[in-house]
């Protein structure tokens, strides 16, 4: 064979080394197109929200491979539903490629509810997004904080802070809409307990402002109030009382004690 290459011109050498180089050449492009089955796509067929099981034997059935990378929690979706695929539905890619799937998770997880007492609607609003949390019914109630938020509620019984919920849990709002109409004398709390002082106020949508304790209260709810400010009477001259008048939404603040007050009179009161 090289005695045959030798007695032969060079050109024609040179032709027929080019000539294996393309045949070569051309063989290893046929094996790689068959090894890698150039040209052998398929449709990536959509399996948003169907179950992982039913989403997997769809697109095995189609000769692909799949593999869970991730979870998220979407309660408008089945647990363990498809939430996410990639590649996309309707890619052309090669068969055997692996798609890969984001699921629902198949609990909600829990956040912690925060106190958002005072907040503004708006930054309440926010901080509710922030959690995963839906904002419910908001009513409002005379208070001096106009649009601050004076009661958080969950299923409509109040929520402290620092309860564990469910993302997607509905809070709802009881706001404050300012200073009302509604006029009253300032009523008489001294002798009270705060339990009993609360009561009484709320029923005329009067808040209790400041709360001072003038002794080592322990019992907070059952201790009892020995001062209040604004008081019942203004002195408006030498045995001229004044009975002070207060609106909805206006606060009383009071002072309370372990011991209860002295018994007054009852023309004091009056």
């Amino acid at each position: 064979m090289f005695k045959f290459i030798t007695h032969k011109p060079l050109w024609v050498n040179i032709l027929v080394a080019i000539g294996l180089v393309l045949v070569a050449l051309f063989v290893f492009i046929e094996m790689l197109s068959f090894i890698t089955q150039h040209n052998e796509v398929e449709k990536v067929p959509a399996v948003l929200g169907q179950n992982i099981q039913a989403a997997t034997q769809v697109l095995t059935a189609k000769g692909f491979q799949v593999q869970v990378i991730d979870s998220v929690y979407d309660n408008t979706i089945g647990a363990l539903a498809v939430a996410k695929q990639s590649p996309d539905a309707d890619a052309l890619v090669k068969k055997g490629r692996t798609i890969y799937l984001t699921i629902n998770r198949a609990a909600a997880p829990e956040v912690t509810m925060p106190n958002l007492i005072g907040f503004s609607y708006k930054s309440a609003q926010m901080y509710l997004q922030t959690l995963g949390l839906k904002m419910g019914d908001t009513t409002y109630k005379p208070d001096i904080a106009r649009n601050a938020v004076l009661e958080q509620k969950y299923n409509g019984a109040a929520i402290k802070p620092g309860t564990k919920l469910p993302v997607g849990s509905t809070i709802s709002f009881v706001l404050g809409s300012g200073i009302g109409s509604g006029q009253y004398q300032v009523p008489d709390l001294i002798g009270l307990t705060l339990a009993q002082a609360r009561t009484q106020l709320n029923s005329l949508n009067i808040n209790i402002g400041s709360i001072v304790p003038m002794d080592n209260v322990t019992d907070t709810i059952n201790a009892f109030i020995v001062k209040q400010i604004p008081e019942v009477f203004t002195e408006a001259g030498p045995g001229n009382k004044v009975h002070n008048v207060i609106r909805q939404g206006q606060v009383v603040d009071v002072f309370i004690s372990n011991t209860p007050p002295p018994v007054r009179d009852s023309a004091l009161r009056n």
